[in-house]
């Protein structure tokens, strides 16, 4: 799986811009997030279809985010993170 292209990040506009308002993360190149010097957010594309994976402690969570409702649900639990929840997120943990 590899990281979302230009073009696909194009369809993720607005989740990108969620992301862009959160406090706390920097956008170190189109669709990579960093919280300090370390990665919190990216996404993927997978048979067509996109996810973003949102770090949280040691572990990478992974989210759908083709739809309008998936792409709310990570921002907020990005934003949730950001505040220091670890618990109760629905993204799905990665190995």
């Amino acid at each position: 799986m590899g990281h979302a292209r230009a073009e696909d990040l194009d369809q993720l506009e607005r989740v990108l811009k969620g992301l862009r308002e959160l406090d706390g993360l920097v956008e170190r190149r189109r669709g990579v997030f960093c919280r300090g010097t370390a990665a919190f957010v990216h996404f993927h594309v997978f048979s067509g279809e996109p996810f973003g994976d949102l770090k949280v402690g040691k572990e990478w969570l992974r989210y759908p985010v083709g739809m309008a409702a998936e792409q709310r649900v990570l921002v907020t639990d990005a934003r949730r993170v950001l505040k220091g929840a670890t618990t109760g997120l629905r993204g799905m943990v990665q190995s």
